[in-house]
């Protein structure tokens, strides 16, 4: 099943899942209006809430990445270029089918899709901004960025300001606390004693190493589309 089905499938859906949510009868109507059998849909989309919305996320991820390409942004400071880049996926996001999202992804059985979804945008931000790290760093970046994504989120859905201007705030406000931390985390390495102990716990955790980025296809229960 090839993206240009499931890309004309979840056009088609976006109008539905306003008022029926991520689900099968967004599903089924999406394949009515766009003229594809209910079999293809179903193969398209096999868990038609949690699939349609993770696809519909995945979107969001490469639509900010296009945005984050040219001079303009490459001008900006580091930090607000990690700042620009969380509004950018925002912007680009519709707030009553993420509102909707935000419902399945608090489930108990979607919640781990859901933190999955969080960090696959703070690690597409990264990897745009072109991260190097490949120690115990590489995991920290995507954790504390994730969460910075995943509150900003919270905080967007209820914004009710002209243009969300307060969720643009509230963004450049977290990320200074991050940029806060790591100048504290400077300073402390050159205080005696605890540089020492910083030095220990880093080498302590130099045997973690991010991912090699190369996809196994040799372990059971692949299923390859």
């Amino acid at each position: 099943m090839t993206n240009d089905i499931r890309d004309k499938l979840l056009d088609g859906a976006l109008a539905h899942v306003v008022f029926e949510g991520w689900g099968e009868p967004s599903l089924l109507a999406a394949a009515q209006d766009c003229g594809v059998s209910v079999d293809d849909a179903r193969v398209a989309f096999p868990r038609p809430d949690v699939d349609m919305a993770a696809f519909y996320h995945g979107r969001g991820d490469a639509q900010m990445v296009a945005r984050m390409q040219g001079q303009l942004f490459d001008a900006l400071r580091y930090s607000e270029r990690v700042g620009a880049a969380v509004r950018f996926r925002l912007e680009g996001a519709d707030k009553e089918l993420v509102r909707r999202g935000t419902t399945l992804f608090s489930l108990p059985q979607h919640a781990g899709k859901g933190a999955q979804l969080i960090w696959g945008t703070a690690d597409a931000i990264w990897m745009a901004l072109g991260d190097t790290s490949d120690d115990i760093n590489w995991y920290s970046k995507r954790a504390i960025l994730s969460g910075v994504y995943g509150s900003s989120v919270l905080f967007w859905l209820g914004d009710t300001t002209d243009g969300d201007a307060a969720t643009w705030d509230f963004v450049e406000r977290r990320i200074d606390d991050v940029m806060g931390f790591e100048k504290f985390k400077a300073k402390m390495r050159e205080t005696p004693g605890i540089s020492q102990l910083m030095d220990l716990s880093n080498s302590f955790l130099s045997g973690i190493k991010a991912p090699s980025g190369k996809q196994r296809n040799d372990l059971p229960g692949q299923w390859n589309t």
